[in-house]
């Protein structure tokens, strides 16, 4: 007889999701973790990236304190404090995590566990070893070695060096313009320092529909961020702690100096050293592969969350736990959609999106019509003072079902529940504009938008046809 039911590898927001999900219905359930429970989310990933960005807008509103009728003088900011709170709200939520876990009967073992055989794992450098009918992997990922950039954690540095470094460089190049080089590229301009971005994609946020990519870059380029797309990092090279960073693009080559290089591209599961050969777990392109219900090429291995590959999201790794544990005990998941998964980006403005952007719903042969409404004609992003952005709605142009939904701006992913509940609902716009929405709020932006797919916004003149 086995020792557990289940043994989860890791302890991210996959990880003890899905043990604590076990333990409620009546797995008796082991996690081990080789370092900090929460894993690099809690820990050294977005948890603490938002508290700094917290921090970064309490500065901007410093910063603008006369728009406020507000004056003040010798105010001093102290980027090292932000970085004490950071860690405090680490060490709540991870305080919170460690007494979940123990209140629900979950063993936690600390230690690094590799793979035996399916139903074994090893804790190294101790005598113990855990048995289980039923294993997951949930050891998350870390940024993958690139040549061109090679991180020496002093002048070129990953994520977790840039949540520890405790002064705001004075001029830094951040390589990669996804959520993670946009959100340091606006804490640290919030301090003061000079930030270039460099995306090898044609736009920042590239992922994202074109009209936010271009949202987001002329806001950036209000705050002085600057902005290189379609460009890559050929080379850096460091002397007296000074990088010269040379980057290529079509048209010309360009070299920055800075004292900090951030790479914000690439990465790669946490596949080696756990033993997945031993256990015959397949992997590919440095990912383990799953099927829809999390388990692997091995009866009873399962993997979710950034090992796997799929969507490289806290919210989607916790999801996947659940689907995982809830299949292993014969209940019947819906079946994740990672089309629609909510995606949120934190600096300022805020971008918030799920589905099928417009040039994607095209693509896909949807006949689509466009719902927009900008932050500019709502009272409360205007009594904020924040009211660039905008709201876009990809809708079926016959009967007006949610393709996707794409915001930037004020608080904006505050208002990814609403939308995620109205599309698993299969709501249409004319559902989301009859909604009662409160006032002032910033969701009210949402019915005028599902209001303007047909012509129907209040806030909005649109010149009749004909």
């Amino acid at each position: 007889m086995a020792d557990f039911d289940l043994v989860v590898l890791g302890s991210g927001p996959g990880g003890y999701v899905a043990a604590i999900r076990a333990a409620q219905l009546g797995m008796k359930t082991a996690i081990v973790e080789r370092s900090d429970i929460g894993g690099v989310c809690l820990n050294w990933g977005c948890i603490p990236s938002k508290a700094l960005i917290r921090n970064a807008e309490v500065v901007g509103l410093f910063n603008h304190a006369e728009d406020f009728g507000i004056t003040a003088e010798n105010v001093k900011f102290d980027f090292s404090k932000a970085v004490d709170r950071s860690r405090q709200v680490v060490k709540k939520l991870t305080t919170g995590v460690s007494f979940l876990l123990n209140k629900n009967g979950v063993e936690v073992v600390n230690g690094n566990g590799v793979l035996l055989d399916p139903g074994t794992i090893e804790i190294q450098g101790t005598d113990r070893t855990l048995t289980a009918d039923k294993i997951i992997i949930a050891t998350g990922a870390r940024p993958r070695a690139i040549p061109t950039l090679p991180i020496d954690g002093k002048v070129v540095i990953g994520s977790q060096e840039a949540l520890e470094t405790r002064e705001v460089p004075p001029r830094v190049v951040i390589v990669g313009a996804g959520a993670l080089g946009a959100e340091f590229a606006y804490v640290w301009r919030s301090y003061g320092a000079q930030v270039t971005l460099v995306e090898l994609m044609p736009r920042l946020v590239p992922t994202e529909d074109a009209e936010i990519s271009q949202h987001l870059e002329r806001s950036f380029r209000r705050q002085g961020i600057k902005s290189i797309t379609g460009a890559s990092v050929e080379s850096i090279e460091i002397n007296d702690g000074v990088a010269r960073v040379t980057v290529k693009s079509e048209s010309d080559t360009t070299e920055i100096e800075c004292e900090k290089v951030l790479v914000a591209v690439g990465t790669q599961g946490n596949i080696d050293g756990i033993g997945l050969e031993s256990a015959g777990v397949s992997t590919e392109r440095g990912f383990i592969t799953v099927d829809d219900h999390m388990e692997t090429n091995v009866p009873g291995v399962f993997a979710i969350g950034d090992v796997t590959g799929r969507l490289l999201l806290a919210h989607v790794a916790s999801a996947q736990g659940v689907t995982a544990v809830e299949h292993m005990a014969g209940l019947e998941p819906p079946e994740l959609d990672y089309e629609l998964m909510p995606r949120a980006t934190y600096c300022k403005p805020q971008i918030g999106s799920f589905g099928l952007t417009e040039a994607q719903a095209r693509e896909k042969g949807h006949d689509v019509k466009i719902g927009r409404f900008q932050l500019a004609a709502n009272g409360k992003a205007l009594g904020l003072g924040e009211p660039e952005g905008m709201i876009k709605l990809v809708l079926d142009a016959e009967i007006g079902d949610i393709l996707g939904a794409h915001m930037i701006g004020a608080e904006v992913t505050e208002l990814l529940g609403e939308l995620s509940m109205a599309k698993l609902l299969e709501s249409t716009n004319k559902e989301l504009g009859w909604l009662v929405h409160p006032h002032p709020t910033i969701s009210e932006t949402i019915k005028e938008a599902a209001l303007d797919a047909d012509g129907e916004a209040i806030h909005l003149y649109r010149p009749r046809a004909g």
